[in-house]
């Protein structure tokens, strides 16, 4: 809205204008397979529209890394109590959380151009019948140490420019992805320094794989994370019932081979 504050005789306001707008959607989703080795899981549109770039290895993998030009937008309809919104030139970021003993999520905020609502009836909804692994029996290591965690955590960072455009409906051009800052964290029980010496390892700003094993056991349906070049952006003293523990944030270093998502 364009506000207007003309020079008048009196207190108050003009009414606005109404100049475009563009719509943010956030949502949640599993993080599961397809149920089938090689064959993309059903948030990949969601993920290449993010900024990933999409590799299928028939019958074995599909892998997801981060891409620095060439991405995908996608088109979203969002139904709301019998309201339909269509967004367009969607792009956006996502983040990863894998928790002990619960399901993993993808959380995801995506921006497009918007027409609607218009009347629409709910579409007939077909879900997967894939059931997501829970983040139990997952191996963690940082630097080949096998470290005890209950939580891991990865956001992909995407920076999301909305330039204008004079001559477009909504007031707005095309939706890019700008820049990356990735970043994450996890949570190492405490260990003795000659065993792992986390403080020390921050301080000399060391560089190490960050690699989660596989979640889930069913070929089509596991899932694992691997960082190649983790460093500490800080660490801090932690408690998990009781036990010392550290809390750790950190960023992946590297271009389009940050972190790499695979599917078996």
């Amino acid at each position: 809205m364009v506000e207007r504050n003309p020079v008048s005789p009196t207190l108050g306001e003009l009414q606005g204008v109404f100049a475009g707008t563009l719509m943010e959607v956030t949502f949640d989703a599993e993080i599961k397979g397809s149920g089938t080795a090689g064959t993309p899981p059903e948030v990949a549109p969601l993920l290449r529209a993010c900024g990933m770039a999409e590799t299928i290895t028939a019958s074995t993998s599909v892998e997801y890394q981060p891409a620095s030009e060439d991405h995908e937008s996608a088109t979203l309809y969002f139904h709301e109590d019998g309201s339909l919104y269509i967004l367009t030139g969607v792009r956006g970021t996502f983040s990863t959380a894998l928790t002990a003993g619960e399901v993993g999520k993808f959380s995801f905020t995506l921006t497009g151009h918007v027409s609607g609502p218009s009347d629409a009836s709910l579409p007939v909804a077909s879900y997967s019948d894939v059931v997501p692994p829970p983040a139990i029996k997952m191996p963690f290591t940082v630097g080949g140490y096998g470290a005890v965690i209950s939580s891991l955590s990865l956001d992909t960072g995407n920076s999301i420019a909305t330039p204008s455009d004079i001559a477009a409906e909504d007031g707005y051009g095309e939706i890019i992805i700008n820049d990356r800052k990735v970043s994450g964290s996890f949570d190492p029980e405490g260990t003795l320094v000659s065993t792992k010496n986390w403080v020390g390892e921050w301080q000399d700003g060391t560089t190490q794989a960050i690699n989660s094993g596989a979640i889930g056991s069913t070929a089509g349906n596991q899932f694992s994370l691997s960082i190649p070049q983790g460093w500490y952006k800080e660490v801090g003293p932690g408690d998990r019932d009781g036990l010392r523990t550290y809390d750790i944030g950190f960023g992946a270093a590297g271009g389009d081979d940050a972190f790499t998502l695979a599917y078996t």
